[in-house]
């Protein structure tokens, strides 16, 4: 297409008035020869029908008419007549060599396109910018131009406001993309740019579309010399079209027909010739007015040292009458280029709000697709749940027959492969189930037991489906307060968007801040540099079981999977950093944990140890992390006073079935629930704990089991019940659900009653360990005492005998 090699276009004449609804519709007749519908202009010999369709049915006319197009990459470098006709249906703009031409030469897409005029080109010069070319056209005047630039705005508005609904849109549940009233409302448009008059002499079928206006010297200029096929063609097809009219009009001999097309093209040439006459005329005034302007600026330049005038002489009043006229003149072309600006700024104004309106209209019809497609993704979620909760439970009832037993284990094992497959098939989904979320933790975790690898299928598609839904229904105003927050200070607001989750584009700013600003008070420039230089110089004594415990770190994240693992060498540094720091703890299994959370979210492994210091030295109570344990172990009695006083039911349920809760609990609250919760809720819990302490711990910790609190009901055997809890806590899919059992079903929940029973029970706990040093040290003493009286030792039997 020549629109391939003309990569910058311009226009000359041509379109028709907007009817009262703003839309151009053509009644182009029946004739056989027309191209099919929208794919160019009516036949030539539907012009005449339609142009004598007046009275009661006034015709309606089409935005089309003659218009120079820049080629600048074509063989020939210049501007050339094409006729330009909109097609309706496909918001193009189609442009021929000629009118009567069947087949385009190319075509503009007007739905995409921007439009602007420059002040300072040629008169009737405007742009037309589509996301992959430019076009520069030119009309024959500036009211032409500004005709064509309005039209095609509104052909453009009415384009993109027109199109149909998608069946996905049309759903009650979601709300109109924009008010249907305000989208047929053109008049805003009309406020910044006036509606231009319609120049119908040169525009639209009243100017003679037959007749190019065109120089006969220049009309080989004018042939598309890249697309030879469809000029043959086009020529072709109109020659055909004039002898079937010819014939149709009575049947002359075949000199009478060569002899009239002789004349007709005799015609046509004069014609052309006029109008090339009138084109070069106005190119002569165009370059008159070029050369007149440069001899103003000239003439300005030289004068302007004039700073003084002597009166007297006849040459200084002819001096003086020269520099009023060119005074005069400046403030002419300074009046005229005001007026262009002007001119400019209206339309610029004018297309900026149209355009602005049409954004605005597409991002919110996408923006209800995809909630559309999250809400449709997440049912499908929840029905492929569903059914791999019924295999579940079939699979768990007794007395199968075998051939139902394979038919059972060859759907679950197909269900189990389901993401497999559809990767497969679709290479690009909309929101598929990662095998690792942002922070690298996976998402359907390994269990050794088959069943429950059924069960971890099951939960990867309630956390997906909770997600989707939750994503720009309830967690989209939070994304908004975080976005809107602005600089960080201790507030009830920052409390509240702590406890409700922070996003992961602002949790590192947000834990920076929350751990600066409690070590402050210890933090000096340059003291974690000096730490790891201390661990250069002596081998403290925990490193040992540091180097253990690095690979038994995070071992479902695949940021700690590899020994090579760029991780592992900073954890390493922040381990050894903090057991010279704190020689009290020194070294605590789990501590490792607590470093690696830091990690993956800080990144920098200085913010890691600070973060980790304020853990243990700020949040965490006295000795929680010491060889006794003893601050530990103390929460653990505190916590079964609160479960007792929070859910007495399933306390009882507990207690008749000998469950010891500190086999389950005692690590919840070492490591922070790393490990044992799903990371997007694991970070929920971080965020509300490095700001508050360790009261988050205790209300998390109450929300799960009032979470799962009718699953631990219904099981009747302790052995049942302790297999549950090896993985219930992966279970929870909804962390808006837990967080709002923490705080509010929770509730109250005051820090004084915690400080309290804290202080009573590490009392009680304080005087059994001291009563239990007692006794082993009666045990040992008696120990020694028997070791004395028998010198030689026990002599066991067979020793006697031998």
């Amino acid at each position: 297409m020549e629109a391939d090699s003309e990569s910058r276009d311009c226009l000359v004449a041509g379109t028709s008035s907007k009817s009262e609804e703003g839309k151009a519709v053509l009644d182009t007749g029946s004739s056989k020869d027309c191209a099919i519908e929208g794919d160019g202009p009516p036949c030539p010999e539907d012009w005449e029908n339609v142009s004598l369709k007046h009275g009661k049915e006034t015709h309606k006319k089409q935005l089309c008419g003659y218009l120079n197009k820049f080629s600048a990459k074509a063989p020939i470098k210049a501007w050339k007549s094409r006729w330009f006709f909109y097609d309706k249906n496909k918001c193009h703009l189609l442009y021929y060599r000629t009118a009567h031409d069947v087949n385009p030469l190319g075509s503009i897409e007007i739905s995409s396109a921007s439009f602007d005029l420059k002040v300072g080109a040629d008169e009737g010069v405007f742009e037309i910018r589509t996301p992959s070319k430019e076009f520069i056209l030119k009309a024959v005047n500036k009211p032409t131009m500004m005709y064509w630039l309005q039209q095609l705005q509104i052909k453009r508005w009415e384009f993109c406001n027109n199109q149909p609904r998608s069946f996905v849109e049309d759903d009650t549940d979601f709300p109109p993309p924009v008010n249907e009233a305000e989208l047929d409302n053109a008049k805003t448009e009309h406020e910044f740019l006036p509606p231009v008059k319609t120049p119908t002499d040169v525009v639209g079928i009243e100017a003679d579309p037959l007749r190019a206006p065109q120089q006969p010297s220049v009309a080989l200029q004018n042939i598309s010399l890249k697309h030879p096929w469809i000029e043959i063609q086009n020529k072709v097809h109109s020659l055909c079209g004039s002898r079937w009219n010819k014939r149709d009009n009575g049947g002359v001999s075949g000199f009478e027909r060569i002899q009239d097309d002789l004349e007709n093209v005799a015609d046509e040439e004069h014609l052309q010739a006029e109008v090339g006459d009138t084109v070069t005329a106005e190119l002569q005034k165009d370059t008159r007015m070029t050369l007149k302007a440069a001899l103003v600026r000239k003439n300005k330049k030289t004068n302007s040292s004039f700073h003084r005038f002597v009166e007297g002489t006849g040459e200084e009043k002819a001096s003086l009458q020269h520099q009023v006229l060119v005074l005069a003149e400046e403030i002419k072309s300074q009046k005229d280029d005001l007026e262009a600006y002007k001119t400019q700024n209206q339309f610029l104004n004018s297309e900026i709000h149209q355009v602005t309106k049409i954004w605005s209209t597409v991002a919110q019809r996408e923006k209800t697709l995809l909630m559309k497609c999250a809400r449709l993704q997440a049912h499908n979620c929840q029905i492929e749940s569903k059914y791999l909760m019924i295999l579940r439970k079939l699979q768990g009832l007794p007395d199968l027959a075998s051939e139902h037993v394979e038919m059972l284990k060859g759907l679950i094992q197909e269900a189990l492969q389901w993401d497999v497959k559809e990767e497969a098939v679709i290479p690009i989904q909309l929101s598929p189930i990662n095998q690792y979320d942002d922070y690298g933790f996976v998402t359907v975790p390994e269990c050794d037991a088959a069943d429950w690898k059924l069960l971890a299928k099951i939960q990867a598609l309630e956390i997906k489906s909770s997600n989707l839904l939750n994503h720009e229904g309830m967690e989209r105003p939070l994304f908004d307060r975080w976005n809107n927050l602005g600089e960080l200070t201790p507030s009830s607001e920052l409390k509240s968007l702590l406890r409700c989750g922070v996003p992961a584009e602002h949790r590192q700013r947000v834990w920076r801040w929350i751990v600066s600003r409690r070590v402050q008070h210890i933090h000096s420039p340059g003291h974690y540099q000096n730490l790891l230089k201390k661990c250069e110089v002596a081998e403290h004594p925990a490193s040992r079981q540091i180097e253990l415990d690095l690979p038994r770190t995070l071992t479902n994240n695949r940021h700690f999977m590899s020994p090579a693992s760029p991780l592992l060498p900073k954890l390493r540094r922040v381990l050894l950093a903090f057991s010279w720091q704190n020689p009290t703890i020194g070294y605590c299994q789990g501590l490792n944990r607590l470093a690696a959370i830091a990690l993956l979210v800080l990144e920098e492994e200085e913010n890691a140890f600070w973060c980790l210091v304020h853990i243990t030295e700020n949040l965490m109570p006295p000795d929680y992390y010491s060889n006794t344990l003893i601050g530990s172990q103390v929460d653990q009695r505190v916590f079964k006073d609160f479960l007792l006083e929070k859910l007495p039911r399933l306390t009882a349920h507990l207690e008749q079935h000998r469950i010891d809760l500190g086999l389950v609990t005692f690590n919840w609250f070492l490591v922070i629930f790393v490990d044992s919760l799903v990371s997007d809720i694991l970070f929920r819990v971080w965020d509300a704990f490095l700001y508050e302490g360790t009261k988050v711990i205790f209300r998390y910790a109450l929300a799960i089991f009032k979470y799962n609190e009718e699953a631990i009901l219904r099981i009747q055997d302790s052995l049942e019940i302790y297999q549950y809890f090896r993985c219930f806590t992966k279970t929870i899919c909804d962390g808006r659900k837990l967080m709002n059992i923490a705080f509010s079903d929770m509730n109250p929940f005051p820090m004084k009653v915690l400080q309290n029973r804290r202080s009573v029970y590490r009392l009680k706990l304080e005087s059994e360990m001291t009563e239990l040093e007692q006794i082993k040290a009666q045990y040992a003493k008696k120990q020694a005492e028997h070791a004395d009286s028998n010198p030689n030792g026990a002599v066991s039997e067979d020793e006697e005998e031998m």
